[in-house]
């Protein structure tokens, strides 16, 4: 009988030694999931960074986008919840691709938080200039190429290592599995688009720049310089989409179809929305690649 007291304590003793170990593990290594106190503010710009952060940092970061879905970041301006989160930032990764909100309200943003770090996740792209010679800066659409999403994820990586060290590990093992993924996106979107080379893709707003430099197509905008098209620019376009064949336009849903819509009624083509801003990258990105094949 007390050979069987004994093996009874000495089991309940291994028991309660297994689960200190397990406690102190997710206490002191970092594995435990963090209140939301405790995770790092992030802002970001646009909704693909949101989806960069959050594949990279996971549920140690609480990100707030700046610009969100639907919205046109020529024109967007701030709600006073949004300012609240940019106070309690650790990060803002800008896009710093000259974004039209970004030059208008960074220096403010910064100004209220000087704590914050604001990080150029663009750093290490080659930008495009913008087309039209009045307009100066660059392209700001870097994010729709997934080979500079892969740079902007690198750029995010070292910033929340730096301010979370202790979860090095948790963050590299993020940011590698999805980088396999963005690689594995730039692949299908190769294949989806083989033989399309030089194919004219007929747009509203010109966001698609980066994106037809990686995979050969050509952009040909109906906006330009950020104006409407005059009834000439519209008669050339129709002229260009018949020579052309062009069957279908693209629009992006932060702006009007309604010139578009007059375009593809001309030519019997119809208007497809095509998001470069979607919050949902890698998905997004797929089903642009099959819509720019059928066109």
């Amino acid at each position: 009988m007390m050979e069987r007291k004994k093996i009874l304590i000495i089991i309940l003793l291994i028991l309660i030694l297994a689960i200190s170990i397990t406690l102190y593990f997710y206490t002191f290594t970092g594995n435990s999931t963090p209140s939301p106190s405790d995770k790092i503010g992030v802002v970001v710009t646009v909704g693909p960074q949101e989806e960069f952060v959050k594949r990279v940092g996971g549920d140690r970061v609480n990100v707030t986008v700046m610009v969100p879905p639907g919205s046109d970041p020529h024109t967007y301006e701030p709600l006073a919840e949004q300012m609240k989160q940019v106070q309690n930032a650790r990060i803002y990764f800008q896009v710093g691709s000259d974004v039209e909100f970004e030059l208008t309200w960074l220096d403010k943003l910064r100004s209220m938080n000087r704590q914050m770090k604001v990080v150029n996740s663009s750093a290490g792209i080659q930008l495009i200039p913008n087309t039209a010679e009045s307009e100066a800066g660059s392209d700001p659409h870097v994010w729709v190429s997934p080979k500079n999403a892969k740079i902007m994820v690198e750029n995010i990586y070292p910033e929340l290592v730096e301010v979370d060290p202790k979860n090095r590990d948790y963050y590299t093992k993020n940011r590698d599995e999805y980088l396999s993924e963005l690689d594995q996106l730039d692949k299908n979107i190769t294949k989806t688009l083989s033989g399309k080379n030089n194919t004219i893709i007929m747009v509203y707003h010109p966001s698609w720049a980066y994106f037809c430099k990686d995979y050969n197509l050509q952009q040909l905008a109906i906006e330009k310089e950020g104006k409407e098209p005059t009834s000439q620019d519209i008669v050339k376009l129709v002229d260009t989409a018949r020579k052309e064949g062009i069957m279908v336009i693209f629009a992006s849903p932060e702006f009007s179809t309604s010139n578009a819509q007059t375009i593809a009624s001309e030519i019997g083509a119809k208007v497809v929305s095509v998001d470069p801003l979607s919050p949902n990258y890698l998905e997004n990105m797929k089903k642009v690649a099959v819509a720019f094949a059928s066109s």
